[in-house]
């Protein structure tokens, strides 16, 4: 039969003992600082691994209209559409928008196998107005991993 009294006394010497040892106290923060660094080691390497689904990265993509300064009056406008290499970028849709130069209404196309959307506007510009823009947008091919995010250059329309 054990006798608690002795169990009660053995258990206080046993905690009194590690309170009185100072070495765990001074290991402490040097395992929670390599535990820590390791965390975060594991964690870039994970994110890492995450950024690489093709599903959950994505390409901006940019709006290179030529020409860049134009007049008013009915023209035509090609826009080519670029990935950051450089590359062109096809079936992308390319809407124009009045900027502070009028249209009336949208102007939009598609951009063909060369990535080249030809767009035809008709700017205008208010009395007395010496320049504006018209401002391009981008629609990203459905089923693809594109985004237009970014402000695109904007097409200068200076008075004749």
């Amino acid at each position: 039969m054990l006798d608690s009294k002795s169990d009660t006394s053995d258990s206080k010497a046993g905690v009194g003992s590690f309170l009185d040892d100072r070495r765990a106290i001074e290991g402490l923060p040097v395992r929670l600082v390599i535990a820590l660094v390791v965390g975060v080691a594991s964690l870039s390497v994970m994110m890492g691994m995450i950024g690489d689904i093709d599903g959950l990265s994505s390409t901006e993509i940019d709006a290179q209209p030529q020409p860049e300064v134009t007049t008013p009056g009915s023209q035509t406008l090609d826009v080519a559409v670029v990935d950051p290499d450089g590359n062109r970028v096809s079936d992308a849709t390319v809407i124009v928008r009045g900027g502070s130069a009028r249209l009336d209404g949208l102007a939009t196309a598609k951009s063909d196998s060369d990535g080249i959307a030809s767009v035809d506007v008709s700017p205008t510009l208010g009395s007395n107005q010496l320049d504006g823009t018209l401002s391009i947008d981008v629609k990203p091919p459905a089923g693809s991993d594109f985004v237009d995010e970014r402000g695109n250059t904007e097409v200068l329309v200076v008075a004749e």
